[in-house]
């Protein structure tokens, strides 16, 4: 099945409102011969100027990097992902490593966001990783199994339409480090593997996993040569238009 890819970009705590809007408006016209679909994370305050930038631009999907599980209630600091929907964001990042080690959210939280979102039509990027030290001692197909039967327990198979997985390696994110093209492809044939036993292969087939860790315009190419992966989610090279241009055109 032929899946078309993803390049997502993750602004984390970055940009204005302003910023945000001035970015979309001037990075659009770099990327209209693009063969992907553009994702743009952006901080909670610039959801809604964003939204309407990338409106009236009509080529990039704006999405918010994180939400509670509760629609609403007595929660100093969070937002819901009715919110975030009013706000005009079309999907939420779940699980990234920064929420996971940061902020110690576990794959049961996790997994109850992941249903929340589904309620709300919220397609769900869901970031899984393993540490470095994990790698070492060759855990990373367990420590990645266990965020995917804990953050997608219960998931139904019709429910994973709304669902995009992001594989980022603890270790290469904003360390300059990247995991090879082919160890990146091999983890990814792995998540394929565990989509397989679990839905079937229609499931398998048509979810896209992408690949986040240090992803720039000089190794875009290599990694998305690789069968299983199917886009990339971008921090750091996501911030300036350049660069997140020239790996939005890597195939242009």
């Amino acid at each position: 099945m032929q899946r078309k890819p993803i390049l997502a970009g993750n602004w984390k705590m970055y940009k204005t409102i302003r910023e945000a809007e001035e970015f979309i408006f001037n990075l659009t016209p770099l990327i209209q011969k693009s063969v992907a679909e553009i994702y743009l994370a952006v901080p909670f305050t610039a959801l809604q100027g964003a939204a309407l930038a990338a409106k009236k631009k009509g080529s990039i999907l704006i999405g918010a990097q994180n939400m509670h599980d509760e629609l609403e209630g007595a929660f100093t600091g969070e937002i819901s992902a009715r919110q975030l929907r009013d706000a005009g964001a079309a999907f939420v990042i779940l699980g990234h490593s920064e929420r996971r080690h940061l902020f110690q959210e576990s794959d049961a939280f996790i997994q109850r966001k992941v249903k929340r979102a589904f309620s709300l039509n919220l397609k769900v990027v869901l970031c899984i990783g393993e540490k470095e030290s994990e790698r070492d001692e060759g855990k990373t197909e367990a420590v990645l199994k266990k965020q995917l039967d804990g953050s997608l327990k219960d998931v139904r198979a019709e429910e994973l339409q709304g669902v995009i997985l992001a594989y980022e390696p603890v270790w290469a994110i904003g360390t300059g480090q990247t995991a090879t093209p082919e160890m990146a492809g091999e983890t990814h044939s792995f998540c394929r593997s565990y989509l397989f036993e679990r839905w079937g292969k229609e499931a398998a087939d048509r979810i896209r996993i992408l690949y986040g860790g240090s992803v720039k315009p000089d190794n875009i190419a290599e990694l998305m040569a690789q069968p299983h992966i199917d886009g990339a989610l971008v921090g750091g090279a996501s911030l300036k238009i350049e660069s997140f241009a020239k790996i939005i055109n890597y195939k242009a």
